[in-house]
């Protein structure tokens, strides 16, 4: 074909050929993550997660996009994250923490969402069974917040014959009301009187601690929560110059100076 039939061709009806082709050829999958922290908190997590996707043949900008959603602690900016992440029709939710996945579930029904979080779904409410989830969620739990009547059992064996204790939570997750419940149970079996101290914010830090020491607890149990694991190290912090024995779920708070931790 001469040069110029093949520019008349462009030109002419022939056209629509290879537009309405790619027209037709689906478009580049996305999917949404959604977290309650930040992007460098969880950078090892979300390597690990582009590795996952890259030996399932899946490429981030080659022929799959994700669309980042980080709420730096705030958990009220979850729900309208969930929500836009909706609105922009994702192929599916990858909801990491315990917030993030009632935010992502309240946000649709019908838009899978996978999630990593430390709590028990099925006991929240989340999911109706681990064999059977049901719905369009499904995901992994580390269990973490069972924990917290081992981690008081750990504290008081430190200090035996003590007879109060604390325990931290934020008051704004999800797991709240069940890691306050676990560790009154706990404080009873082991004979302790229990006092559930708040933080939500970097602010209520002096405020937990000032309390802590006039309650003269024997130790503090940090409950499992996003805004604590980044926050171990300057929990740490607070728990050296205090002189506060504490427990918590990472290893990063005890590298960081603090006590102990189990998880």
């Amino acid at each position: 074909m001469q040069r110029r039939e093949f520019l008349t061709l462009i030109g002419g009806g022939a056209a629509a050929w290879p537009l309405a082709a790619l027209a037709q050829q689906p478009a580049m999958p996305v999917i949404g993550l959604l977290n309650s922290t930040s992007a460098a908190e969880y950078a090892s997590r979300i390597a690990a997660f582009r590795q996952g996707l890259s030996e399932t043949g899946y490429v981030e900008g080659r022929n799959v996009a994700i669309e980042y959603r980080w709420a730096e602690s705030q958990y009220d900016r979850l729900p309208e994250m969930a929500a836009d992440l909706v609105r922009r029709q994702v192929a599916v939710i990858v909801a990491i923490t315990t917030p993030a996945a009632f935010a992502a579930k309240a946000a649709t029904t019908t838009i899978p969402i996978v999630f990593e979080m430390g709590g028990d779904p099925v006991a929240l409410g989340l999911i109706a069974s681990l064999s059977r989830p049901g719905g369009n969620l499904t995901g992994v739990s580390l269990l973490n917040a069972d924990l917290v009547a081992k981690r008081l059992e750990f504290l008081h064996e430190l200090a035996p014959t003590a007879t109060v204790a604390a325990v931290l939570v934020n008051p704004t997750a999800p797991l709240a009301e069940t890691l306050s419940r676990q560790a009154q149970v706990a404080a009873g079996t082991l004979g302790l009187q229990l006092h559930v101290l708040h933080a939500s914010t970097e602010s209520d830090f002096d405020t937990v601690f000032a309390t802590f020491l006039k309650l003269k607890a024997s130790g503090l149990v940090i409950g499992t929560d996003p805004f604590f694991n980044t926050r171990s190290e300057q929990l740490a912090a607070l728990g050296i110059r205090h002189a506060v024995p504490m427990i918590y779920q990472y290893r990063a708070f005890t590298a960081a100076g603090g006590l102990m931790s189990y998880g």
